[in-house]
């Protein structure tokens, strides 16, 4: 295997990818995957667009603001010029994005890549022990950050980084450093295996895992689940509650439409009933949320509003078959399940129309291939449980990390999940096979939130498992043996849980705790989980 030869003068990415040994089997079997050697996805998905359909289409829709695809790409370009000729950003450098869901946070990825350089998502509810692990994880050259996510930011060890601000009313917001600077920008000839992205995931070990995504990786999601099962069309309207640093947002809420000139609702926040009051007020056709989301629409009786919506998309965690049969019945739409992952960068497999059936996940996307197998390897027959093991135009590459012998396992990518596969070729999820819970949507580290606890005073030990929740998929649970004198009551369990929210970001924090006097462990005094997985469930069940 070789590479193209890279247009980056900071060789960062590059050198951090793992050995060509560990890479899964990659293959580009339809026709559409066939991309050139030299290749920017910025300039794909925008300026092309623009050439093909002209600068005056709706593209970035806010409830208050609505910017055309001529807007996004001249504000792009100014990005861009802002990054290379103020902050001296240069091919292959990192830039960290923080902020909601917002046409800025979108503009400035895209002038991210423009520059050559590569965008850095992160989640605008981290704390700032988390901002500081992942910036000395990418060393990003800049930050651009919504001014009000700033304090987290300002608070983490970034290395003295530049940060621009933007949304706000400062001389030096990124708004008006646009507004000084040429719409004008030539895209940095890239390399198609030029890295574009570096996108996180929470590791089992509670240190964040780095994932390096290619210019065309961007594009083969596209070519992938969206022309294939989802299907868009140019008069859509697509919306979501992903955040665009979630793979599964940025691919649904920019790459998908911008792939087919739509235009995309950007949501900052909204419960399931602002969501649906927005939905049908800006005759949205492409909804994409978790399970949970589907849920609560239904239990606020705000199912109707839904009723100009094409497609619904469901990921992030399993999409119970009674799930998709109310939702069903109260709609008559088919929720399109699917599983993907960050080292995927989004889905890989799925089911629309008539080729869905609830309960499963699906079978593989056109341009993947799937299978079950052992821990060895070996294939398992139909019907037995066994590893999620799949191969496809995208795959996972570790920055500079060992635990990519453990995703990549004789080439194909091993997603950590337990699966079954039927005579049919259909795919039904079974659990999770690691520590990770996923819940809501987002997933969460157990020995993440383990770590988050263990430095409160109060805490002697403590374990941190997911244990099934009809709402929310997984619920984090944690099992905590308190130092000697500290009251086991709900004044705790409210100190404890504050705490975590303060010490990283908010939604991992244990909605249930319980106070034990020891934790199970094994001879050599490591933690059984799994003995606190069962515990959990048998408690639930009496």
């Amino acid at each position: 295997m070789e590479l193209s030869p890279s247009a980056h003068a900071d060789s960062f990415c590059r050198d951090r990818l793992p050995p060509f040994s560990l890479w899964p089997e990659l293959h580009f079997d339809l026709p559409e995957l066939q991309y050139p050697d030299r290749l920017n996805a910025a300039q794909r998905l925008l300026d092309d667009a623009v050439e093909r359909w002209g600068p005056d289409r709706p593209c970035l829709l806010t409830p208050t603001e609505r910017w055309t695809y001529g807007d996004l790409l001249r504000r792009a370009n100014q990005v861009a010029r802002v990054l290379t000729e103020d902050f001296g950003v240069r091919p292959g450098h990192r830039v960290l994005l923080r902020g909601p869901n917002n046409p800025w946070l979108v503009v400035t990825w895209f002038g991210v890549l423009k520059a050559g350089a590569v965008a850095v998502t992160t989640m605008p509810l981290l704390r700032a022990s988390e901002l500081s692990e992942l910036s000395a994880i990418s060393r990003p050259s800049v930050a651009v950050c919504d001014h009000r996510f700033l304090t987290e930011l300002a608070a983490a060890d970034v290395s003295g980084i530049p940060v621009i601000a933007y949304g706000g009313d400062g001389e030096d917001d990124l708004a008006r450093r646009c507004a000084d600077a040429s719409g004008a920008f030539t895209a940095v000839d890239t390399a198609a295996d030029d890295v574009a992205l570096i996108a996180f995931t929470s590791g089992t070990t509670g240190r964040p895992k780095a994932t390096l995504h290619f210019h065309r990786d961007i594009l083969a999601n596209a070519d992938t689940f969206s022309r294939h099962v989802l299907k868009p069309r140019q008069d859509d309207v697509f919306t979501g509650t992903p955040p665009l640093a979630f793979t599964f947002g940025l691919g649904g809420l920019v790459v998908f439409p911008l792939h087919v000139g739509a235009s995309t609702l950007l949501i900052e926040q909204a419960g399931p009933e602002r969501l649906a009051d927005l939905v049908a007020e800006h005759r949205v056709t492409v909804l994409l949320t978790a399970p949970t989301a589907y849920r609560a629409i239904m239990a606020a009786g705000a199912a109707g509003k839904l009723a100009g919506v094409r497609r619904c998309v469901s990921a992030g965690e399993a999409l119970p078959a009674q799930v998709w049969e109310e939702f069903h019945a109260a709609t008559g739409h088919r929720i399109i399940d699917g599983i993907g992952a960050t080292e995927m960068l989004h889905v890989f497999i799925s089911a629309a129309d008539q080729d869905i059936r609830p309960g499963s996940t699906g079978r593989p996307v056109p341009g993947f291939r799937a299978r079950i197998v052992d821990e060895r390897g070996d294939p398992v027959p139909d019907g037995q449980p066994g590893l999620l093991a799949v191969t496809g135009p995208t795959g996972c590459r570790y920055m500079d990390d060992p635990r990519q012998s453990t995703y990549v396992r004789h080439g194909w990518n091993v997603t950590g999940d337990t699966y079954i596969r039927d005579a049919e070729g259909y795919f039904w999820y079974v659990a999770r096979s690691d520590d990770m819970i996923v819940s809501s949507g987002y997933n969460i580290a157990g020995p993440e939130v383990e770590k988050a606890l263990a430095v409160h005073p109060w805490v002697d030990e403590c374990g941190v498992v997911g244990v099934p929740d009809a709402k929310r998929g997984m619920l984090v649970t944690a099992y905590v043996v308190l130092r000697k004198g500290v009251e086991a009551g709900e004044a705790t369990v409210t100190e404890l849980q504050n705490h975590v929210k303060q010490t990283i970001a908010p939604y991992k924090y244990p909605r249930a705790i319980e106070f034990v006097a020891e934790l199970p462990r094994t001879t050599n005094g490591k933690l059984q989980r799994g003995e606190l997985r069962r515990r959990a469930v048998g408690s639930a069940a009496s």
